[in-house]
C-alpha cells in the first residue's frame, strides 16, 4: 500500500502540488487524470524520488520515503513522460545498466529478456543505439527495462504514448494481469476511454489539487446519462475555467 499525505510541491509562488493526500492499494490499477499541469507528473516523480516534494509524507508498505529511498525504489518500476534518455547506449546495453542496478540474477535477466523482447518485438533491434529509435521503440525500450526486474509496482507516466497499438494492447493487458497478481500498476494518461477500460481507481487533478478520487462506476454515477469524457470536462475543462471566474 501506498500513502501520500499532504504531499505539497512549491516552484516560488507556484503550487504545482497543494496538499495532496491518496492512499493506493495493492492489487488496482491506479490512474492519475488532469491536464497538462495539473500535478500528475509532479506527484510520480515525488513517488519515484527525482523531485524532493516541498512538505508532506510519502510511504510504500509502511516504510517511509525518505528514510528507505533505496530499498522503496527496488520494488518500483518507472517509464517517465519521456524516453529521449541514454540515447548513446544500445538497447541491450540500457537494459543490461537496469539488471545490474536492480541485481537481476543473471539467469532469470535472460529468460525475462527474452520474454519482453520478442512481446515488444524488439529481438532484431537490441544491439543498435537508442538515438536511432523511432519514439514508439525508444518507448519500448525504456518499457522493458522497467520491467525487467519484475519490481512489485509499475509506475507509467503516458506509458501508451508512441506505442503501436499491438504493443499498446499488449502493455494494458500485462498491467491488468500485474494487478490481478495483488501488485499494484499506478499510471497517468490523457485518454479517457484508457482510463475508463484500466483504472480501479482513478484520481483527477486540476492546478494541482486533488478534484476527485474513487473509482470510475461511481464518478460515471453522479452523472448517468454522460459520457466520462463529459464529466471529466465539466470538472476540469474550458467551462469550468469560467464557471470558477464568474464565481470569483
Amino acid at each position: 500500500m501506498i500513502e501520500i499525505k499532504n504531499l505539497s510541491k512549491h516552484y516560488g509562488t507556484k503550487k504545482a502540488l497543494n496538499h495532496l493526500n491518496l492512499t493506493i492499494h495493492q492489487g488496482e490499477i491506479f490512474g492519475f487524470l488532469g491536464h497538462n499541469g495539473a500535478g500528475k507528473s509532479t506527484t510520480i516523480k515525488s513517488l519515484v524520488s527525482i523531485i524532493q516534494p516541498t512538505e508532506g509524507t510519502i510511504t510504500v508498505d509502511g516504510l517511509d520515503l525518505v528514510e528507505h529511498r533505496l530499498a522503496i525504489k527496488k520494488k518500483i518500476g518507472y517509464v517517465p513522460d519521456t524516453p529521449d534518455m541514454f540515447l548513446q547506449l544500445t538497447a541491450a546495453e540500457y537494459w543490461d545498466l537496469i539488471a545490474s542496478a536492480y541485481e537481476v540474477d543473471s539467469l532469470e535477466k535472460q529468460e525475462r529478456l527474452q520474454t519482453l523482447m520478442k512481446l515488444f518485438d524488439m529481438l532484431e533491434h537490441q544491439e543498435e543505439t537508442l538515438s536511432s529509435f523511432s519514439h514508439g521503440m525508444r518507448q519500448k525500450t525504456i518499457l522493458i527495462g522497467a520491467l525487467l526486474p519484475d519490481p512489485d509496482i509499475w509506475i507509467l507516466d503516458e506509458p501508451l504514448q508512441g506505442l503501436d497499438p499491438q504493443a499498446a494492447f499488449d502493455l494494458k493487458e500485462m498491467m491488468r494481469a500485474h494487478a490481478d497478481k495483488g501488485k499494484t500498476v499506478i499510471f497517468s494518461t490523457h485518454v479517457l476511454d484508457t482510463a475508463q477500460q484500466l483504472c480501479d481507481q482513478l484520481a483527477i487533478l486540476k492546478k494541482g489539487e486533488l478534484l476527485y478520487n474513487g473509482s470510475v462506476e461511481t464518478l460515471l454515477e453522479t452523472a448517468p446519462t454522460e459520457s466520462l469524457e463529459a464529466i471529466y470536462l465539466k470538472m476540469t475543462g474550458r467551462h469550468a475555467q469560467e464557471a470558477e471566474a464568474d464565481h470569483e
